[in-house]
This record gives C-alpha cells, sequence and structure tokens, in this order.
C-alpha cells in the first residue's frame, strides 16, 4: 500500500530527500515501463485483466493491491493522488470527480446518523450548502462556530461530535484558520480536523504539519490552474487513531467485505482504504483518468505559477486600499490585517491569490464595476491563470441567509477576486476602469433588484 515515489530508497544506499519543485514533476511516476514514455500514460480504460481468478479474487477481496475497475483505481489517477500524498505529506490519497465529491465522501466515511459537525461560518457557499442540507438529510447535525474563536469551536463540542471543520483560507473573507490551535482542541476530543486546503495549496501551506488529520482539495483551481477540468482529492495523515472507540464506520468490521476491519488491518492506510474501497465504490464520483493527466500538468508549475500569483494578489490589495469608495479590502496579507501574525506561521510564501473588497456602493455599484472590466472574466471559479471577478452575494453564496452572508464576511458590495497571472500593470489598469464606472453611478437610485435566478441549477455549488 506504500505509495510508490522517486523517493524510493535504491539499492546500495539511502535516498534522496527531494525538495517540493521536484516532488510536483517527479513524485508518484517513474518512465512508463514498456514504451519508456517520460510523461504520465492516459489509461483510458474501464477495467483490466486480472492475471487468473485466484489474483482477482484476492483484489476483490482486499487481500492484495491491484487493479479492478476505473471507478475505483487507475493507473494514472494513481499517480495523482500519490504526487498530492507527497506534496502534502501525507500517508496518501483518494481523488474524485470534484473537490465536494472529495468532502462529501469523506465526511460520509466518517459519520452516521446521530453524529454531530462543528464547523467555521466562513467557508465557500457550497460547501455551506452541503454541509447544511445534504448531511441533514443524512441525520448528521451541524453547528457552524466564528472560526477566529477557538473557545467558540471547544464549546460546540458534544459527546457525538465526529469531525471539525474549517478552511485554511476562508472563501471570500479571507480569514486564517489558527490550525495548529483547532488541531490541538480537535484532538483532545478525540476526534480529527479536516481542512480544506484548496486556496493555499501545499505550496503555501501544509495543514498536516499543523496537526489537521485531512486535507481535501477542490483540484479544480490552483491545482490544474487553467480552469480545465473538475476534480478534488483527499488526503490523510495516517497518524489518527480511528480505532479510539468513537468512529465504527472507519473501524468496526465491515458488513460489505465479510467482517473485514480496515483499521485493524491497514494501519495507517486503514481510512484511506475505507475512503476507496467502500466510499468511492458506492457513491461512484470518479476522477477521469483524463482530468488526472491534466492535474499532474498542473502540479508540474505550481510552485512557479503560486509565486506569481502570490505576488499580484497583493500588489493589488495595495493598489485597492485606501481608494475612495472602497471600504474595506479583506487581503490576510495586508500589513494592517489581523490575520498577519497567522499569515507569517502558516502561510509565509504568501496568503493566497483570492480574496474580497467591499464597494460602499453596495450591489449597484458591483453590478457598474463588474461590468467596466474588460480583462477580468466574470465568472464562478477561482485559481484560473487568468484574472477572475465575481459578486458572491448574488452568486457563489446566493443561497446563503442574510445572517449566514454576514458571518462569512460578505456584504451586498463584496466582490471577490482572484488574482491571476498576467502583467500587472493591465491588470491595474482594468481594475481602475471598474472603480471609475463604480463612482460614476454613486448618486443614482439602486433600483429594483433582479430577480431569484430561474435556472434549475444550484448557484450556491459553483466555486
Amino acid at each position: 500500500m506504500t505509495p510508490p515515489t522517486e523517493n524510493d530508497e535504491p539499492a546500495g544506499g539511502p535516498s534522496r530527500a527531494f525538495g517540493f519543485d521536484t516532488r510536483s514533476i517527479h513524485a508518484g511516476q517513474r518512465p512508463e515501463p514498456y514504451t519508456g514514455s517520460r510523461a504520465v500514460p492516459i489509461f483510458q480504460t474501464t477495467s483490466y485483466v486480472f492475471e487468473d481468478p485466484d489474483a482477482a479474487a484476492a483484489y476483490f477481496n482486499l487481500q492484495e493491491y491491484g487493479n479492478t475497475y476505473s471507478r475505483i483505481m487507475n493507473p494514472t489517477v494513481a499517480a495523482f493522488e500519490e504526487r498530492v500524498a507527497s506534496l502534502e505529506g501525507g500517508a496518501g490519497a483518494v481523488a474524485f470527480a470534484s473537490g465536494l465529491a472529495a468532502q462529501a465522501a469523506v465526511l460520509f466515511t466518517i459519520c452516521q446518523p446521530g453524529d454531530h459537525l462543528v464547523a467555521s461560518s466562513a467557508l465557500y457557499g457550497g460547501t455551506v450548502t452541503q454541509l447544511k442540507h445534504v448531511t441533514r438529510k443524512l441525520g448528521v447535525e451541524l453547528t457552524f462556530v466564528d472560526p477566529d474563536e477557538p473557545t467558540a469551536w471547544q464549546a460546540a463540542l458534544r459527546d457525538e461530535t465526529k469531525v471539525l471543520y474549517g478552511e485554511t483560507i476562508g472563501n471570500p473573507s479571507g480569514n486564517i484558520l489558527d490550525i495548529e490551535a483547532i488541531a490541538r482542541i480537535a484532538r483532545g476530543h478525540g476526534v480529527p480536523l479536516v481542512v480544506d486546503n484548496t486556496f493555499a495549496t501545499p505550496y503555501l501551506c501544509r495543514p498536516l504539519e499543523w496537526g489537521a488529520d485531512v486535507v481535501v482539495h477542490s483540484a479544480t483551481k490552483f491545482i490544474g490552474g487553467h480552469g480545465t477540468s473538475i476534480g478534488g482529492i483527499a488526503v490523510d495523515s495516517g497518524t489518527f487513531d480511528w480505532s479510539n472507540g468513537k468512529f465504527p464506520t472507519v473501524a468496526d468490521p465491515s458488513p460489505a467485505y465479510h467482517g473485514l476491519a480496515f483499521h485493524e488491518t491497514f494501519g495507517v492506510y486503514g481510512f484511506l482504504m475505507k475512503l476507496r474501497a467502500e466510499t468511492l465504490r458506492d457513491l461512484g464520483a470518479a476522477l477521469s483518468p483524463f482530468n488526472a493527466f491534466l492535474f499532474l500538468l498542473g502540479l508540474e508549475t505550481l510552485p512557479l505559477r503560486l509565486e506569481r500569483h502570490v505576488e499580484n494578489a497583493l500588489a493589488v490589495a495595495l493598489f485597492l486600499q485606501g481608494r475612495p469608495g472602497i471600504a474595506r479590502v479583506a487581503h490576510p496579507g495586508l500589513p494592517d490585517s489581523p490575520y498577519r501574525p497567522l499569515v507569517e506561521k502558516y502561510l509565509p510564501r504568501g496568503a493566497g491569490a483570492v480574496f474580497s473588497f467591499d464597494l460602499a456602493g453596495g450591489r449597484a455599484a458591483g453590478r457598474r464595476f463588474i461590468q467596466a472590466l474588460e480583462l477580468w472574466s466574470h465568472l464562478a471559479n477561482v485559481g484560473d491563470a487568468k484574472s477572475l471577478v465575481i459578486h458572491p452575494a448574488s452568486t457563489t453564496h446566493r443561497q446563503l441567509t442574510d445572517e449566514e452572508l454576514a458571518a462569512a464576511g460578505i456584504s451586498p458590495g463584496t466582490i471577490r477576486l482572484s488574482v491571476g497571472l498576467e502583467n500587472l500593470d493591465d491588470l491595474l489598469w482594468d481594475l481602475e476602469q471598474g472603480l471609475e464606472a463604480a463612482a460614476a453611478g454613486a448618486d443614482e437610485p439602486a433600483g429594483e433588484q433582479p430577480p431569484a435566478c430561474p435556472l434549475p441549477l444550484d448557484p450556491g455549488v459553483a466555486q
């Protein structure tokens, strides 16, 4: 079960501890042995021919590790899983068809009816919607807390609490989770801390090093980096004790495998095996091998891209700070940000490339601002090489109540930026156009708000 990487110890001596940039290119992959292909092949197959009946039975009984069906495992996807696990410092990883699928699968694997979750109130809107509605349909209770107050996390704990959940960098409020403090609370209660590390990526922060137990990503964002593919991944530290008596869904004998006890049998890989062999198998949210291939390409340039993303984003935030018509700039890396000490602790390379600011003119000013932009793309995504802009209250977080919007740090005039890799001067020129347009109608009546979107889609599930 140990993921093979290019850090494997060679015959005759110890392996070298390769650096992050090197592992972002090589981890989880060797040249393909039959053809010599240096690039990871795209194994575009549904299934695999077994060596013999005994081997097939051993694979399906989890007695040996081998490919059975691409809904459960695929060599291209496996290379992606192993590379992300290496970069995050985890025992292993399981990939999924989307970030929300990865998050749901982790919670589904841990929880059962009657359990309870404690989650940050400053989360991506799709996560809030999933936690509020989907988990409650399954009989799991939920408490949202102020992520900046460790005492609030502690006070929310119950005997039936099974997970603490937060984001490294909140979406879109930009709050920084004090991972070490919350992990200490989780560990004291005997439950795992699950952290969404999408906005930071393992290049900027590795939550497992600060005590988190499971990390999830929307690989759609900075890991892919080019807005081409949907995918997600969950990474397990391998250090949490799933056999502490609180997690029968992971530790107890599984009726689906004739009484196999996953944690007892697989040890540090017990949770990952349960996540793959039961949850992924049964829910079916499998990542396609072609998307895994594109994510592998994205990882190869992740360190280079993040350096430019971070540099541009901070420069844009400094440009916006103090401008007329802007009530607030919520970039955690700004010198006067209340999160600056946490940035220095957890994100010394930079506080990411997604942040928000508030236009004093509210919704009407936000509309004028976005309509005036030429270079920034108005769409529901982040983490693209291209710079992106959106109005969260009417799109990504539209399903939230006014109280939930306020708890998430979102006002009617909040604008979220995902700063890309373009020339900084061009980005600032375009923002100047938007600010001029926002200010030009400051004395005009706001008018009526548009009706709710009639499309049969849930805007809350777009990033």
